[in-house]
C-alpha cells in the first residue's frame, strides 16, 4: 500500500492523504503541522472514534504530550439541516501531528500498521537526507574556514609589510644615527 500526502492548491492550507484508492482525507495544514479530528483519525487508522478518544486521553494522562500544545479548536462550516442554504459553524477539536503519530503507534489495526510503516519510512528518509545535507554543509564549512584562515594570514602579512614599509620610509631625525649604523 502506498501512502502519501499531497498539497491541493485550490484548497489552500488543506492537503490530501491518500492510500491506494481506499482512503482519502483532507488534512488541515497550519503552523507547520497537520491537524486531524478524532473522526479523521478513526478513518485513517481503521478504528472507532471511541478507541481514538481512549488513546488520546491516555496520551495526555501519561504525560506523553501536553494537550495545551497539541490540541486546537477550529471552526467547521456545515450545511444547516433544517434551513435550506444556511451554513452553521461548529467548534471542532483538532489534534496535531504529534498526537496523530502517538495514536498511530497505539492503534492495533491493519491501517494503523500501514501508517506506522509509512511514518517510519518518511522519518528514515528525512533523517538520512538530513544527515547527507549536514555532511555536505560540514565539508563546505571546513572549506570556508580554510579560505578565511588563508585570507586572515594574508591580511596579517600585508599589515606587517605595510608597517615595515612605513618604518623604513620615515625620515631619520637630525643628529641621530641611522638604525642600521647604530649597531656598528
Amino acid at each position: 500500500m502506498e501512502n502519501h500526502l499531497e498539497k491541493t492548491p485550490e484548497k489552500g492550507e488543506i492537503i490530501a492523504y491518500h492510500t491506494d484508492g481506499e482512503l482519502h482525507l483532507d488534512v488541515r495544514l497550519e503552523n507547520e503541522t497537520v491537524w486531524l479530528t478524532q473522526a479523521q483519525m478513526a478513518e485513517l487508522f481503521g478504528s472507532s472514534k471511541q478507541n481514538i478518544s481512549l488513546h488520546i486521553n491516555n496520551i495526555f494522562k501519561e504525560g506523553e504530550l501536553d494537550a495545551k500544545v497539541v490540541v486546537k479548536d477550529f471552526l467547521t462550516a456545515t450545511k444547516h439541516g433544517a434551513v435550506k442554504g444556511k451554513i452553521q459553524y461548529h467548534r471542532t477539536k483538532n489534534y496535531n501531528l504529534d498526537v496523530i503519530i502517538s495514536v498511530g503507534y497505539r492503534v492495533k489495526s491493519i491501517q494503523g500498521t500501514r501508517f506506522r510503516q509509512w511514518a517510519n519510512r518518511v522519518l528514515k528518509d528525512h533523517l538520512l537526507k538530513g544527515y547527507s545535507i549536514n555532511q555536505r554543509l560540514l565539508v563546505a564549512e571546513e572549506r570556508i574556514d580554510h579560505h578565511l584562515a588563508n585570507h586572515e594570514n594574508r591580511i596579517i602579512d600585508l599589515k606587517n609589510e605595510q608597517e615595515d614599509h612605513s618604518a623604513l620610509s620615515q625620515p631619520i631625525p637630525a643628529g641621530t644615527a641611522s638604525p642600521s649604523l647604530q649597531n656598528l
